[in-house]
């Protein structure tokens, strides 16, 4: 089943979007959008750095990208400058790092399109053992430290007074958003994650009547984008990327008419 490359990459993209659906959840709530920008960036730069030091591409996106968000927990304790500066400044250095190193390694050839867009059609096996294997321990530690990460979204200061210890939940999101940029590179790109965290929660969200559910919501809409949008790249001859964002982005437009309205009202009163 595994053997045609359209089937492999509808269950790579799927999983991929299982798991970026409730860590999109918390980027919307936290308003943490150039966040998500700032790892995508970076993450250039991790593929600099795995052809210069000859490593895995994923291991190294992960590793550059896990830098980053110590870099910027650190800079936010010591720097005067305000967070989206921070942000600014990380995201678009490492991406000009990234872009300078490749330069300089004129014996390589690499495709940046394919990095910088996706080329999930291309994604084998291994890649699927990856996103999944990966995937089920991502999902496995947000589930450990939901409640304490909610807590601290919700408000820090109580969190911090009921002991949760939100530094340390919000480190360990961090990483796991590396994770997540890690594995789903090959999928959308670099460019593009942030889009794929970002709209499939901010479609659920009008949705869906609890934090729990709104993850549930965003993980299922992730995957009706992804497969909307790899057969409407196969149908139109469109790049598969892009594509799946614009699925996404179709789902969010239709969340905003009155059909999807009569549809969450149904739902509701159905719950009752």
């Amino acid at each position: 089943m595994l053997d045609d490359f359209f089937v492999r990459a509808l269950v790579a993209g799927v999983g991929v979007a299982v798991v970026a659906g409730p860590l999109g959840c918390f980027i919307v709530w936290r308003r943490l959008a150039y966040f998500g920008d700032t790892l995508s960036h970076a993450a250039l730069l991790g593929v600099a750095m795995a052809f210069l030091l000859e490593m895995n591409i994923t291991l190294a996106v992960f590793i550059v990208s896990a830098v980053v968000s110590v870099t910027l927990l650190l800079l936010q304790r010591r720097a005067t400058l305000s967070s989206d500066s921070l942000l600014g400044l990380l995201a678009h250095s490492s991406l000009a790092l990234g872009l300078v190193v490749l330069a300089f390694m004129t014996w390589v050839r690499i495709d940046l399109m394919g990095f910088l867009f996706g080329d999930i059609l291309a994604v084998s096996k291994p890649d699927i053992a990856v996103i999944y294997g990966g995937g089920a321990l991502i999902l496995l530690v947000l589930a450990l430290i939901w409640n304490r990460l909610f807590a601290a979204t919700v408000n820090r200061e109580l969190a911090e007074a009921e002991g949760m210890n939100p530094d340390g939940a919000n480190l360990v999101f961090m990483l796991l958003m590396a994770t997540v940029i890690a594995i789903a590179m090959k999928i959308v790109g670099v460019l593009l994650i942030t889009a794929m965290l970002i709209i499939p929660a901010a479609t659920a969200r009008r949705f869906a009547q609890g934090p729990e559910q709104m993850a549930v919501l965003a993980a299922v809409i992730g995957a009706l984008s992804v497969t909307g949008g790899l057969y409407g790249s196969l149908q139109w001859d469109t790049p598969s990327g892009p594509t799946i964002v614009v699925a996404a982005l179709a789902l969010f437009l239709l969340s905003l008419s009155g059909a999807a309205a009569r549809i969450a009202r149904f739902t509701t009163k159905q719950g009752e």
